[in-house]
């Protein structure tokens, strides 16, 4: 079997249910890009395309984000579902013993020789409904510990805080942070803790440096004096840089995005109550976060998320809750909001998410859909007239039934209809697939994608009073699978397919003007593991093109080939005509910058191509930046943060262009000031 990737003209000769990809047009010797920088699109690029989607999933927020080090710091049962436990207990079996002993997870005893010493309390705790009660042992260390990963490269310095009652003998409690096989105590301080009701405490610890390397685990330690019976609390242990309890390389790198939206919004949303979030943090309540079994501190609410907007200079965009929660508890929270922001009205508000899955608590049927729309849009109006309402509509390959229900709202009722694609790009209809196969088929469906959109705008025009008042919202957009066979989130292949979205969106805003991109946190964006902070390769396509000072689309053409997909990426199999190099083109808002949007989607060709600009004088040197790497596979982890990054360079320009060529597989944005 032969395969067809690059300007190879071969084919896939094998039955319908396999799959083929097809040259329909073979790459040239030299390929050509016009830009004709005076043909103004009617289209202006808003920044809201650019934006992205914070959700309390995996590590994105509470181990990520926010700077917390500890887990189950109220030391609560429950919080994560049977399986994920069952994963904590799999990666850690010495935990097993923990709960043997009644320490909850991921607590351990100090000593688990010293056997029954812990005693779980419930009711009159200082947070939510447990406490934890430690009995010493004479002569011994009695108390508990936990795995922490602490930022040292970055700060030696950490503050903290706990509860603590005192109920007979001794009255000292030391914490330390210490290394994992407690040889060395890197930091420590003694606190007296002798009063008999709940009393907060707070300490600073300082590790000198040099103690402990990058990404090697420490020990927070608690231990009590003596004798000493005591009740334990609510802990908490930040590192003294955090920026309001934000990690500050996390903020550093969010900031870079320049992203204009961060959407607070998920699954977790149709169980989310935001009056949790709010108030004193150590008094909120901890609770297991239904959507994704793990816990919800309630640590980070709806303060915090303010706070990293301001930090990073975006607008905050929220999902309200229309599956267990009310349109009274929707216009309280816009209320508050509201009150809270500079802007004070006007914010994007989502109505509910993904409405249509029954994974999400409380899902509308056909029949409830509307009604429950129009109820919430009444109730979030009431309080704020101005507010940008996004109703929940469905994926581009399977909406028109779904968005047929919600315009039958009265036209007014919501300013947007949201779409998804969280497609898992190794899922093809191709039995076997050959190598390459799926990469092709997953750097296409952007092309098809564009053409589903349109086909969801026409719908809503199509709806009386419709045309011209809505829009479509792309609220959540990833690539997910197998990372050893397909193009997904964490590599560089997903990447590539990033770049390919960017570009639709840039060339279809007038169809799709709000978009985010999951997520800032984890999948295409930032990382954090072991302590340390790094992006996949998608956050740096993002970045480039974000960053790009790019605000009027102009004409463009190019001549570099094109191939055809049949039975490739299950939920969109059959896409045509697609441009082996992906051109869109921008001129800043001043006329001076234009750039070129440029994504290379052949797997084997390297594309020498002629730039020639036309209507545009320009200076001597382009500025390149191009994202690629040896394998589509390849990623960024914490041992090796930049591995894919991507690669700056400047080439001289002629009177009329220039020739500039694109590797194989990246993703390259050049700009040319005007003289």
């Amino acid at each position: 079997m032969k395969k067809l990737l690059g300007n190879v003209c071969a084919f896939f000769f094998v039955p319908a249910l396999y799959g083929q990809i097809t040259v329909t047009e073979p790459i040239p010797a030299t390929a050509t890009i016009d830009v004709h920088a005076a043909d103004l699109q009617a289209q202006t690029i808003p920044r809201t395309i650019f934006g992205t989607f914070l959700e309390p999933i995996g590590n994105s927020t509470y181990n990520g984000l926010w700077a917390e080090l500890l887990e189950n710091p109220s030391f609560e049962s429950g919080l994560w579902s049977p399986e994920k436990n069952a994963h904590m207990l799999h990666d850690n079996p010495e935990l097993r013993t923990a709960s043997q002993l009644a320490v909850p997870l991921p607590w351990e005893p100090l000593d688990a020789r010293q056997g029954n010493r812990y005693e779980i309390e419930y009711g009159d705790a200082a947070n939510s409904w447990q406490s934890l009660r430690v009995l010493g042992v004479p002569g011994q260390s009695t108390g508990i510990k936990q795995r922490v990963y602490l930022p040292i490269h970055r700060t030696q310095d950490y503050v903290g805080s706990f509860y603590a009652r005192h109920l007979s003998g001794d009255n000292g409690i030391t914490l330390s942070l210490r290394t994992w096989d407690q040889e060395k105590v890197l930091a420590s301080v003694h606190i007296h803790a002798e009063q008999a009701s709940w009393k907060k405490y707070n300490f600073t610890l300082h590790v000198e440096p040099g103690q402990l390397r990058r990404l090697d685990p420490a020990a927070f330690v608690v231990e009590v004096q003596g004798n000493e019976r005591v009740d334990l609390d609510e802990f908490s242990l930040m590192p003294a840089d955090a920026i309001h309890g934000l990690d500050p390389d996390v903020v550093k790198m969010a900031r870079e995005m320049k992203s204009p939206l961060v959407r607070f919004g998920g699954n977790f949303t149709s169980a989310y109550h935001w009056i949790d979030g709010v108030g004193p943090r150590d008094k909120r309540i901890n609770q297991r976060n239904i959507a994704w079994g793990i816990p919800e501190y309630n640590s980070f609410g709806t303060d915090e998320f303010l706070d990293f907007c301001r930090e990073i200079g975006a607008q905050p965009q929220i999902a309200l809750n229309l599956g267990s929660g009310t349109p009274q508890e929707a216009a309280a929270w816009v209320r508050y909001v509201d009150e809270h922001w500079s802007k004070h009205s006007g914010l994007l508000w989502e109505l509910g998410n993904e409405l249509w899955g029954n994974w999400n608590l409380g899902y509308p049927t056909h029949q409830e859909l509307a009604g429950r729309t129009a109820e919430f849009s009444k109730a979030v109006r009431s309080v704020d007239p101005a507010a940008q309402l996004i109703a929940t509509g469905a994926d581009p390959d399977s909406f028109k039934q779904w968005n047929a229900i919600q315009l039958t709202s009265p036209p007014g009722t919501f300013n947007f209809l949201s779409t998804h694609f969280v497609v898992p790009t190794g899922e093809v209809m191709m039995k076997d697939p050959a190598p390459g196969f799926i990469d092709a088929a997953a750097f296409a469906l952007p092309v098809e994608l564009e053409r589903r959109l349109h086909d969801a705008q026409k719908q809503i025009d199509d709806t009386p009073g419709y045309k011209g008042r809505v829009h479509l919202a792309f609220t959540e957009w990833l690539f997910v699978g197998n990372p050893l066979n397909a193009p997904i989130f964490t590599n560089t292949g997903g990447a590539i397919v990033t770049g390919g979205f960017l570009n639709m969106l840039l060339r279809n805003s007038g169809v799709v003007p709000v978009s985010d991109m999951t997520g800032i946190m984890e999948f295409a964006g930032i990382w954090k593991n072991r302590g340390q902070v790094y992006a996949s390769p998608g956050y740096y396509v993002f970045k480039m093109f974000a960053s790009a000072n790019a605000a009027q689309l102009v004409s463009v053409t190019t001549a570099a080939g094109s191939y055809a997909v049949a039975n490739g990426v299950r939920r969109l199999p059959e896409i045509a005509a697609v441009p082996y190099l992906d051109v869109t083109a921008a001129l800043s808002e001043d006329r001076k910058t234009l750039t070129l949007f440029c994504v290379n989607r052949s797997l084997t060709t390297d594309i020498p191509t002629t730039i020639r600009l036309h209507e545009f004088a320009a200076e001597r040197t382009a500025t390149i930046h191009a994202l690629s790497s040896s394998s589509l596979a390849d990623g960024n982890n914490e041992v090796s943060p930049q591995r894919v990054v991507p690669v700056d360079s400047v080439e001289s320009v002629g009177p009329n262009g220039w020739t500039h060529t694109f590797r194989h597989a990246s993703v390259t944005v050049l700009s040319v000031e005007r003289k």
